[in-house]
């Protein structure tokens, strides 16, 4: 009796580890992540199977993310469970059946590792907002707004000075209008200073987050939009196509309006002075 309940055993065993060999398993796995919102994908075979994920720090203990548990999407939101930031991450995508036998081992179904991931190092920056004010006919002052993070705490969401702190510089880039050449200025504040410019030109302006402790791949934030000044210090910000199109549209506008009017009001001084001359005297 004890050898025949050995052999099920062991037959149950081989049919669940054959029962999981052919399982789709996460493939392709990827790191997405834009301002320390970080989301890990992955494709697979369509089927009704279940996808569990788990992450591990510098070879911790594996923990599972509570909101990507037996989920049937393909990609799972990990920005709460990644800290401390600065920790290099693994993800591993777990396959499970539709329906849990308990008495299987589910370890037995397929795992698929990430490669790791470091968010502070790692995680793309998303371009600033700028203005520029005239200081004098050589200078200007560059205003610098951080985009925000995914990263709430105690019901704040962070800015991203508030995760690099004093890690966080700022790379400002103009040029005279007209010329090809660029300058960069490399700024500690999100208030900077560019001066000796030369007087009564056309400048355009850029900026875009900087963290040099980084690699070197992910230095650099995206670019801002260009700020451009005039010749004479008038701060101008660049019109695209869609402004200058409302611009003359409502002049085209305003101008009709006027003529309307004008015509009008012509036929009404007609119209009585014909009445006058033609009443009797």
């Amino acid at each position: 009796m004890a050898s025949l309940k050995h052999v099920l055993c062991l037959c149950l065993s081989a049919w669940t580890i054959t029962a999981a060999d052919n399982v789709p398993k996460a493939e392709k796995l990827k790191w997405d992540s834009l301002d320390f919102k970080t989301i890990i994908k992955w494709t697979t075979e369509d089927s009704d199977h279940k996808y569990t994920v788990s992450f591990s720090s510098d070879g911790d203990d594996w923990r599972e993310s509570q909101d990507c548990i037996r989920m049937s999407d393909s990609e799972c939101d990990l920005t709460g469970d990644l800290v401390p930031y600065d920790r290099a991450y693994t993800a591993d995508i777990q396959t499970e059946p539709e329906i849990v036998n308990y008495d299987e081992d589910l370890e037995n179904y397929p795992h698929t590792y990430s490669d790791p991931f470091n968010p502070y190092r790692e995680s793309n920056i998303s371009a600033v907002n700028i203005t520029v004010e005239a200081m004098d006919e050589s200078s200007v002052m560059v205003n610098i707004t951080d985009p925000l993070t995914g990263i709430h705490t105690r019901g704040k969401q962070l800015s991203i000075r508030d995760v690099f702190r004093n890690d966080l510089k700022y790379k400002i880039s103009y040029y005279k209008s007209g010329s090809t050449g660029k300058r960069d200025v490399i700024s500690d504040s999100s208030t900077a200073e560019v001066s000796k410019l030369d007087a009564g030109e056309s400048y355009c302006f850029m900026a875009a987050a900087f963290i040099p402790s980084r690699p070197k791949r992910s230095q650099q934030g995206a670019w801002s939009q260009e700020w451009c000044i005039p010749g004479g210090g008038n701060i101008l910000h660049e019109l695209n196509l869609g402004v200058w199109v409302a611009i003359i549209f409502i002049l085209l506008t305003v101008f009709f309006i006027i003529v309307t009017v004008t015509v009008l009001c012509c036929k009404c001084c007609r119209q009585r002075n014909s009445t006058q001359l033609s009443a009797p005297v």
